[in-house]
């Protein structure tokens, strides 16, 4: 089985189709999150890679800041953020995150939430993130635990690389090395950050009937969708029928799975 053409692997620009793929589970993902780093409130903050601004809600929502900035390399994504925040707290910008707009020591902690693994210099990324916070303050993330646990693409990859060898090659889970504490701790003790501290978060992923799991991956943002839209009718069809073939139904027809996060925290 081969595909039409090679896909583009990272294609982030609707907004709407994000949130159908992963945005709806980023957003169970950033709640414990919040929970799990309880800073004060009253602190500035900092979204690095903010996409449509779910983790700005969150923080809105749990944390009483005293501000937060978004800051995302996406138009689309930023201008749905704005669309999604109504809040005298917070603003949203364009920019790169690997160069963030922001001075030195101006905030109280510097968040970003599944962006990590998609930036060409994630090292950068995280020492952007680290200057940007005070003597004290907190640099956090989360990123999917692509190669294991993040359980509905784990079942789409194995299912196209068993028709296709290109897919092994597309496969997030081995892209994305990144992706697991020792990767991410790493990135932290080259950021000079302390007190680092690692763990997962595992939330459900229901998915009401095979349709439910299927449809995100027609929408065309992100590195699986993207490869669905790079293959022939008969290809997709014949992927289809191979995931399907491999998911533990429930016997009332759902899909029961979870996907897991790896977060991970440090003070400057």
């Amino acid at each position: 089985m081969s595909s039409k053409q090679a896909p583009q692997t990272n294609l982030w620009t609707s907004g709407a189709a994000y949130e159908a793929y992963v945005g709806r589970w980023s957003r169970l993902v950033a709640k414990e999150f919040m929970r799990w780093l309880n800073v004060s409130p009253e602190s500035r903050w900092l979204d690095a890679g903010c996409g449509t601004g779910a983790l700005i809600q969150t923080i809105l929502q749990q944390m009483a800041p005293a501000w937060v900035s978004g800051i995302d390399g996406s138009d689309r994504f930023a201008a749905m953020a704005k669309d999604n925040i109504d809040d005298p707290r917070a603003a949203i910008a364009v920019g790169d995150i690997q160069a963030l707009p922001v001075k030195h020591e101006s905030f109280d902690v510097a968040v970003s939430g599944l962006v990590i693994t998609h930036v060409a210099a994630p090292q950068r990324a995280i020492d952007e993130m680290a200057r940007a916070v005070r003597p004290g303050g907190m640099a956090a993330v989360y990123v999917w635990d692509y190669a294991e646990n993040m359980q509905f693409m784990r079942h789409f990859w194995s299912a196209a690389a068993a028709l296709d060898p290109r897919a092994v090659e597309l496969d997030e889970g081995r892209r994305f090395s990144i992706s697991n504490p020792p990767g991410l701790t790493e990135l932290f003790e080259n950021a000079h950050l302390d007190d680092i501290q690692v763990r997962s978060i595992d939330v459900p992923t229901h998915f009401r009937d095979f349709d439910d799991f299927w449809s995100p991956f027609l929408g065309g943002v992100g590195p699986a969708p993207n490869y669905v839209q790079s293959l022939t009718e008969d290809q997709r069809a014949a992927l289809q029928e191979s995931i399907r073939a491999g998911l533990p139904f429930a016997p009332d027809g759902s899909i029961p799975l979870i996907a897991r996060a790896w977060a991970i925290r440090g003070r400057r």
